[in-house]
C-alpha cells in the first residue's frame, strides 16, 4: 500500500466513523504529528480487524441461509426507497421480456410490494448489516445495486456471485463518491461517455483490472422526466417558492449555514420548502430535529421528508443547495438554474481527489447556476439575482448543452441495462472472459 493510498485510507475511515480524538494542552508539532499519525494508523488497524472478525462470526451464523441455496440468474438490490425510481424501469423491461429477475430491498414498504409483476420476484432482506451478511451468500449470476464500496466496508462480496454491477444513482456522480466506491465491481453503467475515462484513470493509478463499462443513459432520469407529466405544480397563485435541498453529512448546507441561513428566510414573501437528503435522517438526525423545532412557528416554512424529490422540485421557483447532485436533477428536468453555497468539503476522501483535473460537475456549476454569497447581501437581493437569471438567455443554452453530455442515450437507459445484463450473462455461462 503506498503513501498516497494509505494516508487517503486513513482519512476516510476518519471520517466514517466520525471519530473525536482527546484534546492534548501542548504537544509539539513533530512529536505531535509522529503521535496523531499512530493513532490514525492504530484506529484503521482496529477498525479493520474488528470488522473482519464480525464478518467471520456472521459468516458462521449465515451459511444456511436461503440466499447461499437458491439459483439466481439476475438480482437487484435496492437500500431503500430512494432507489426505486433507479430500478423501477429495469423491473418493467425485464417484465415486459418476461426475464426471471429477483428484487431484494432493505425497505418493508417498497414500491415494488404494490406492482403486479409476474417475472420479478421480490423480498425483504432486513436493514443495514443484516441484509448486507445475507448478500455475502447470494448465489446468482449478475447482482445490480446502487450500493457502493464492495470489499471495502460492510458490503462483502459472495463468491457464489459471478458478477457485480454497479448503476448510478443520480446523473454525473460518477466520482462524487468516497474512496474505492468502484474498485471492486465487475461492471459499471455509465450515464455517458466523459465517466469512462475518470473510471480508467483510477483504475490506473491505483493498479485495478479494467472493469466492463457501457453508456447506458439514466434510468433514474429517465423514469423521473416521464413523471412529470403525473406530477402536480404549484399553481400560478402560490407565493414564489425556494427550494432548500442540501446533501447530508458534516459539509453539507445545513450544517455549515443551517440557521443562519434560515433565520434570514424566516420573515421574507417566499415559501420555503426545506428538503434534507434521506441520508441526514441518520446522519445528521440531531441537527434536523433542532432546526425543525427552531422553524416549527415560521409559517412560510415547509419541511419535505419524503424520499422522492420531483413533486417538491416541480413546485420550486429556484433550488438552493451545496454539492448535491439534485442541482443537476433540477436542471436538467426543468432547464431552469440553481443556485447553490460552496462549503468546505474535503476531496481527499472522495473519489476525485485522485484525477488530475477537477471533475466536470465541479466546472460546471457557474455555467448553469449561480454561487449564494449570503455575506455579501444575496438573500436581501434575492429576488434580483433570480430575475437577472431569469433574463440570461446564456443559462438555458448552457443547461441544454450540459444535459446532453452529462445524459446519453434519454429514454433508452432502461432497454440498454438489460441488453447489457443479458448479454454479460451470456458471456459469463459461454465462458467468455469478461
Amino acid at each position: 500500500m503506498n503513501y498516497n493510498f494509505k494516508n487517503k485510507l486513513i482519512s476516510l475511515i476518519l471520517c466514517c466513523l466520525s471519530t473525536t480524538l482527546p484534546s492534548f494542552a501542548y504537544i509539539d508539532p513533530n512529536t505531535g504529528a509522529m503521535l496523531f499519525s499512530v493513532i490514525l494508523c492504530s484506529i484503521t488497524t482496529i477498525f479493520f480487524i474488528f470488522n473482519s472478525l464480525i464478518i467471520k462470526i456472521k459468516s458462521k451464523l449465515f451459511s444456511k441461509t436461503s440466499l447461499s441455496t437458491k439459483k439466481h440468474d439476475f438480482v437487484i438490490y435496492s437500500e431503500g426507497n430512494q432507489y426505486y425510481c433507479v430500478f423501477k424501469p429495469i423491473l418493467d423491461e425485464f417484465e415486459k421480456r418476461k426475464i426471471n429477475l429477483t428484487y431484494f430491498t432493505s425497505s418493508k414498504n417498497d414500491p415494488v410490494f404494490t406492482e403486479n409483476y409476474n417475472y420479478i420476484k421480490s423480498e425483504y432482506i432486513g436493514k443495514n448489516n443484516t441484509a448486507y451478511f445475507k448478500l455475502a451468500f447470494l448465489n446468482a449470476d449478475i447482482c445490480l445495486l446502487t450500493t457502493p464500496h464492495l470489499d471495502v466496508f460492510q458490503l462483502k462480496r459472495s463468491k457464489n456471485t459471478k458478477h457485480y454491477c454497479h448503476i448510478f444513482h443520480s446523473i454525473s456522480f460518477s466520482m462524487n463518491y468516497r474512496l474505492f466506491a468502484l474498485d471492486y465491481f465487475d461492471s459499471v453503467l455509465c450515464d455517458a461517455k466523459f465517466q469512462i475515462p475518470l473510471i480508467r484513470e483510477i483504475e490506473k493509478k491505483r493498479n485495478l483490472p479494467s472493469k466492463k463499462l457501457a453508456v447506458v443513459g439514466s434510468t433514474y432520469m429517465d423514469y423521473n422526466k416521464k413523471r412529470l407529466d403525473e406530477i402536480k405544480t404549484k399553481s400560478k397563485n402560490d407565493n414564489f417558492t425556494i427550494l432548500i435541498a442540501p446533501s447530508w453529512g458534516r459539509f453539507s448546507l445545513l450544517n455549515k449555514f443551517g440557521k443562519s441561513i434560515l433565520e434570514d428566510f424566516k420573515n421574507t414573501e417566499y415559501k420555503i420548502i426545506i428538503r434534507p437528503h434521506p441520508q441526514s435522517l441518520r446522519v445528521d438526525k440531531k441537527l434536523i430535529d433542532d432546526l425543525t423545532k427552531s422553524t416549527i412557528n415560521y409559517k412560510n416554512i415547509n419541511w419535505d421528508f419524503n424520499s422522492d424529490n420531483l413533486k417538491s422540485l416541480s413546485k420550486a421557483d429556484i433550488l438552493i443547495s451545496d454539492f448535491s447532485c439534485i442541482m443537476m436533477d433540477y436542471a436538467f428536468l426543468f432547464n431552469k438554474p440553481f443556485l447553490y453555497l460552496k462549503t468546505d468539503i474535503v476531496f481527499d476522501t472522495l473519489d476525485c481527489s485522485d484525477l488530475d483535473e477537477t471533475p466536470w460537475r465541479y466546472k460546471i456549476l457557474n455555467e448553469i447556476g449561480r454561487e449564494l454569497k449570503p455575506q455579501n447581501g444575496d438573500i436581501e437581493n434575492l429576488k434580483n439575482i433570480i430575475e437577472e437569471m431569469k433574463n440570461n438567455p446564456n443559462y438555458e443554452k448552457n443547461i441544454i448543452n450540459a444535459s446532453n453530455y452529462a445524459w446519453e442515450e434519454k429514454n433508452n437507459s432502461a432497454k440498454n441495462v438489460a441488453d447489457f445484463l443479458i448479454k454479460t450473462q451470456k458471456e459469463l455461462n459461454d465462458g467468455f472472459n469478461i
